[in-house]
């Protein structure tokens, strides 16, 4: 068999009850069984129909018929790719960025290039080449393809791994502003509530009552947009106690006031009477605004603020007039 492209597997009797992997990389004697794992992580494994697996060790059963998409092999290493940075600050230690929306911050299986990997690769040159990691150099943490906003990458091994300390600790200020659908109740708060991955969408967070991750978001409301008994959308402030992936847009569903724009924690909120522009925004309305840590080499205490971008701006405009 061909070691890319598309292969379709059907499962008899023999293979049913078998973890997908194995019984995929039986059929597949090209993949080794990390590999074939590997692709079904990588959302590269279907049932024929069009069902996305990302269980690897989802059973078998007789009858089933699997479509394998096997990617052209990538780099191992990203590629410098020119690419404009809107930096906030930078010295030998670390890059302060304002990340725009639509920016991927690493490649990934989608994404292999014109990230911000790349990007960082291309300003900093071969001192940025594994740090942090072959795949990740100089990233910390990360924003969703569709956040804007604040964010730092390291330079060099001290310095990634005394930020990173920083992110673990939760020893800094993470603010986010967001465009919610209706408003928070109470106006200011604190959602304390555990997030780990969806039981049956994998792709997704979720609030759990046993087996996630501790996490915590302070939040206030700043505007109101429509009726004040019951509003259509509203601006608030998001203060991270922790950094779990996704928690503002979680934490924000949580509340019943899902991000405006939001692909997969939003998509069930409809709102007739809203504006078009705000049932169309394209992207997920959240920013990250605010980012504050002490400097780990010259302890200096560092904060930065970054204005929303022009999108998310427009929205608001179009909002202001709404009663």
């Amino acid at each position: 068999m061909s070691d890319t492209g598309r292969h379709t597997v059907t499962f008899d009797e023999s293979a049913a009850g078998e973890r997908l992997d194995r019984a995929l990389a039986v059929a597949l004697p090209a993949l080794t069984r990390s590999r074939v794992k590997a692709l079904i992580e990588g959302r590269c494994v279907a049932l024929a129909g069009g069902q996305t697996i990302e269980e690897p060790s989802r059973k078998v059963k007789t009858g089933d018929v699997f479509v394998v998409d096997i990617p052209e092999p990538e780099p191992a290493v990203p590629q410098a790719q020119d690419m404009a940075l809107e930096i906030l600050f930078e010295d030998a230690d670390l890059l302060v960025l304002n990340k725009p929306a639509g920016m991927v911050v690493h490649p990934a299986p989608g994404n292999p290039d014109r990230t911000l990997v790349n990007a960082l690769l291309a300003h900093c040159g071969d001192s940025l080449s594994g740090i942090g990691g072959v795949r990740r150099p100089g990233i910390v943490h990360r924003l969703d393809k569709d956040t804007s906003g604040v964010m730092v990458a390291a330079k060099n091994d001290a310095t990634h791994h005394a930020l990173s300390k920083l992110f673990a600790a939760h020893d800094l200020e993470r603010i986010y502003t967001a465009l919610v659908w209706g408003a928070p109740k109470p106006q200011r708060g604190t959602v304390e509530a555990a997030l780990g991955r969806h039981p049956v969408d994998r792709k997704r967070m979720a609030v759990r009552k046993s087996g996630g991750r501790a996490a915590l978001t302070e939040y206030w409301l700043e505007k109101r947009f429509g009726p004040a008994i019951a509003p259509i959308a509203s601006l608030v402030g998001a203060k991270l106690g922790t950094g779990r992936t996704h928690q503002v847009r979680v934490h924000m569903a949580h509340l019943g006031c899902p991000v405006v724009g939001d692909p997969v924690y939003g998509r069930k909120t409809r709102n007739g009477s809203a504006p078009e522009s705000l049932r169309s925004f394209p992207r997920q309305a959240l920013h990250a605004s605010v980012l504050a840590f002490r400097h780990p080499t010259t302890g200096k205490d560092m904060r930065f603020a970054t204005e929303l971008p022009q999108d998310f701006l427009k929205l608001l405009g179009t909002l202001n007039g709404v009663k």
